[in-house]
């Protein structure tokens, strides 16, 4: 009884000690090897890869409306506050208006006080044409009639035009939003003086049911994108919806689409400004807020490699190439600048049919012999070691 508590016990220490060493020498399934010289190689083919860019972009709304006072005063009142939604047409600031309001009351006066005298002037007009039909005055008086009537008329379309600036200067007391939207920050408060001078506008009104992000890619990038020979206006018609990375990392839910390419190329970067449009029903978008323009993107005649299968050297990317004498030639590639953190977009360096090592690379030196074997093998010999030690066969298992 003793003895086979010790059998037992023996086999499960030497069962534990395998999977150790299984462990220890790259058990992993990404990173074993079967056999002393066994290396997993497969040929590589062309194929096209669905790629993202991404661009640095700024948010703006479809209108940054500055709100500058017309009539100079100290404010009084703010009827809404900073982030607050508001209509067209709706008060955002009060301005003194008392000085105002007393010029409107003293050019109302003039306008009555004119009108007045017109009716006087042209009564005495009137009375004075009849008299001179008569001939009982000198044309000389009535002439003079004419004249004071057609000073008094004009006196009352200066007086209307004095009570009508009143009146505007008085509606100016009362700043309203030129449009809906959301409002900015407030620099001038409560008892701040203001005027049409002042060099920050009391607030900015954006207009954000839609939002524009405005973002730049390089003249190569844009022939790339236009070089069909057709228009640039169809050419925005036929690119791609773009998604838009907010400032924490998030992606947008709704997609967007290209609306504008500046015409003018940037000559100091060498970059050209594009624009996109994006719905913002919910208003999570923000004028002056940043984030990126995500641009899908699609590349033919390419060759798509395991990150792990290469090595870096100087900044300089190589892989193991199978020759037909079993011997890896250590060679470089060319890699596309676009990375998903797993694989790279071989560009140059490789060509279909050529067969590379896929792992364990770090263990070769040029022109060493290897026996390869496929992934669907090494695959097989892999299920059959955690077979062989699930049973026990640990005579088997790290053949």
């Amino acid at each position: 009884m003793k003895r086979n508590k010790s059998f037992s016990f023996g086999r499960v220490t030497l069962l534990v000690l395998g999977v150790s060493i299984l462990t220890a020498c790259g058990g992993g399934q990404g990173g074993m090897k079967m056999g002393d010289n066994e290396f997993t190689v497969k040929a590589v083919e062309f194929t096209s890869s669905n790629q993202v860019t991404k661009y640095p972009a700024t948010i703006k709304g479809l209108q940054d409306i500055e709100i500058r006072p017309q009539v100079s005063g100290f404010i009084v009142k703010l009827c809404a506050d900073e982030g607050a939604s508001v209509r067209k047409g709706q008060a955002l600031f009060q301005i003194d208006p008392t000085q105002y309001k007393a010029a409107f009351d003293q050019a109302k006066a003039g306008v009555a006080a004119a009108k007045a005298n017109l009716e006087t002037i042209s009564a005495t007009m009137a009375n004075k044409k009849m008299l001179h039909e008569q001939q009982i005055i000198s044309d000389f008086e009535y002439q003079t009639a004419i004249n004071n009537e057609l000073s008094a008329k004009a006196s009352l379309a200066q007086a209307e035009a004095a009570y009508s600036s009143a009146k505007q200067n008085l509606g100016f007391c009362t700043v309203t939003s030129p449009t809906d939207g959301v409002i900015g920050t407030f620099p001038y408060r409560i008892g701040s003086l203001v005027s049409p001078s002042v060099a920050q506008p009391l607030t900015t009104v954006s207009q954000i049911g839609d939002m524009y992000v405005y973002f730049s890619m390089t003249e190569k990038q844009l022939l790339a994108l236009t070089k069909s020979g057709n228009s640039l206006k169809e050419e925005v018609a036929k690119m791609p919806a773009v998604k838009l990375q907010l400032a924490d990392g998030s992606m947008y839910t709704a997609e967007g689409k290209i609306d504008a390419i500046s015409g003018v190329i940037d000559q100091a970067t060498g970059s050209v400004s594009m624009r996109a449009i994006f719905p913002n029903d919910q208003h999570i978008l923000r004028s002056g807020g940043t984030g990126n323009i995500v641009f899908p993107y699609t590349m033919t005649d390419v060759v798509v490699i395991p990150q792990a299968s290469t090595i870096e050297v100087q900044d300089k990317k190589f892989v193991y190439v199978l020759q037909a004498d079993n011997k890896v030639k250590y060679t470089e590639i060319q890699i596309s600048s676009l990375d998903d953190g797993r694989h790279y977009v071989v560009t140059g360096g490789l060509k279909p049919g050529d067969k590379i090592v896929l792992d364990g690379v770090q263990k070769l030196k040029d022109g060493q012999e290897i026996t390869p074997i496929t992934p669907a093998q090494k695959e097989a010999k892999f299920q059959q070691a955690l077979k062989d030690q699930s049973e026990g066969n640990i005579a088997t298992a790290f053949k």
